[in-house]
């Protein structure tokens, strides 16, 4: 037993944390400062993540593969389901309601881990040949990408459904497909653009309206007045005054990158966005050090993509240069659904690399 912790420890990956960890710690010091109601209820989400965290982490996915295509097949189960019994807010439903204890699911965020595990596992059992997939294998994994796509949109959840597009598509760009394939379907965007933007919903055509005619609704004008008052070295609490006297909206969520550069000035903006990038350039970095494992490489980039495309949406646009779609800030924005499902994912990459001296990973051959 204790040289299977001792293992464990050497397998690790001890810079993740050091890189996350910071980026909690501050969310919560602002959360708690904007709102101390809310902060204790961040707490429990907190407390869950970790939870989910330890419990993937100490899975064992490799030796139960085989479940995997249940668990995507459940979650699209759950998502026809939201159509029938599904909870309504703010004119969409996206939420299931779990009966007595009252409590609300959002399927489209436990689909995120589900579509990138059945991916994973899908491009395991048939790995690409050095020109990358042909079409068929391309047409077998693009209709895993577009079912929750088009269920998650139909609820309409754009911002979510658009994740999981670009999530499913940029990992097989960076595991290999052939590059006609590619300059195919930018010419089948191109000519299909217009019709999509036809059967769009109205609040969805205003926001791209708005954008492109460089006319910033309420919430990004507030937002670019937080961010420029914070200046270089930010202010004290009692002077961020669009944060306090609730000018900027949904500051402890949507637009707590604004909050937190009212605070922490340029400087403070700086080091946010580096611990992000060193992040997502670490987690890179060790899809290198995997040969053959594509199960594994495939799974990391995945959360590589996720953080930057969550991270680049939403501080895009807090700062105008991106319609407004509710995407937060992974790791630092209010709520658990975000939260919870970064730490599975988190849970799951340790898993993979802690327990490679297992037999089961015996295979792989790791560039150490």
């Amino acid at each position: 037993m204790l040289q299977l912790d001792k293992r464990i420890l050497t397998h690790f990956d001890f810079l993740i944390p050091i890189l996350v960890l910071p980026i909690i710690g501050i969310s919560y010091f602002l959360i708690n400062e904007a709102n101390p109601m809310l902060a204790n209820k961040q707490i429990v989400y907190f407390s869950v993540g970790f939870l989910a965290f330890f419990f993937f982490f100490l899975f064992p996915i490799r030796k139960l593969e085989w479940l995997l295509p249940l668990f995507y097949w459940l979650n699209i189960a759950l998502l026809v389901s939201v159509e029938f019994f599904g909870v309504s807010r703010l004119g969409a439903k996206r939420w299931l309601e779990i009966p007595f204890v009252h409590f609300t699911v959002q399927p489209s965020e436990i689909m995120k881990p589900a579509l990138v595990l059945m991916l994973a596992y899908l491009i395991k059992q048939n790995p690409p040949d050095e020109e990358g997939y042909g079409i068929k294998m391309f047409l077998k994994l693009s209709f895993y990408i577009m079912l929750p796509f088009l269920l998650i949109a139909k609820e309409p959840d754009l911002g979510t459904a658009l994740v999981l597009l670009m999530v499913g598509y940029g990992m097989l760009f960076v595991i290999g497909v052939n590059k006609k394939i590619w300059f195919s379907i930018i010419i089948a965007l191109g000519i299909a653009g217009p019709f999509v933007y036809g059967n769009l919903h109205d609040y969805q055509k205003q926001r791209i309206y708005d954008f492109i005619a460089e006319k910033p609704s309420y919430h990004v004008r507030q937002s670019l007045i937080a961010i420029g008052s914070g200046g270089l070295m930010g202010k004290e609490r009692i002077e961020a005054t669009q944060t306090h006297f609730k000018f900027l909206p949904i500051a402890t969520s949507d637009f707590i990158f604004a909050y937190h550069v009212e605070r922490f000035g340029f400087l403070g903006a700086l080091g946010l966005v580096l611990l992000y990038a060193f992040l997502i350039l670490h987690l890179l970095t060790l899809t290198f050090k995997l040969k053959s494992d594509y199960f594994a490489k495939s799974i990391i980039t995945s959360v590589a993509l996720l953080i930057f495309i969550y991270m680049g949406v939403n501080i895009s646009m807090t700062i105008g240069f991106a319609p407004v779609v509710g995407v937060p800030l992974p790791f630092f924005s209010y709520g658990g659904s975000s939260f919870i499902t970064f730490m599975i994912f988190f849970g799951i990459v340790q898993n993979l690399l802690a327990f490679r001296f297992d037999t089961t990973y015996r295979f792989v051959k790791f560039n150490l």
